[in-house]
C-alpha cells in the first residue's frame, strides 16, 4: 500500500465514521475517533455484507456499506453503555 492510498482510505473512514457519527448521535467524534468509527463500521459493514451475500461495487457502494457498519457500531455501542 503505497501514501497515496493510505491517505485515500484514512479519508474515507473519517468520512464513514463522520456521516455515521451524525445519524445516531448528531454529531462526529472529532478526526481521530471519526477514523476509528470508519475503519471498525467498515469491517463489520464487510462482514454483515458478506453473511447475507450482498456484495458492493465501486467507491459509492463502499462508502454506504462501511457508512451501515459505522451505524450498527455506534448502535451496538450505546446498548453497552446503556447496560
Amino acid at each position: 500500500m503505497d501514501i497515496i492510498s493510505l491517505i485515500i482510505f484514512l479519508a474515507i473512514g473519517a468520512l464513514v465514521g463522520w456521516l455515521a457519527g451524525n445519524i445516531v448521535k448528531g454529531r462526529g467524534f472529532g478526526i481521530l475517533g471519526n477514523i476509528v468509527v470508519g475503519i471498525v463500521g467498515s469491517v463489520l459493514g464487510g462482514f454483515l455484507f458478506g453473511l447475507f451475500g450482498i456484495t458492493t461495487g465501486g467507491l459509492l457502494g463502499s462508502i454506504i456499506m462501511a457508512t451501515i457498519g459505522a451505524v450498527i457500531l455506534l448502535y451496538l455501542i450505546s446498548l453497552v453503555k446503556k447496560g
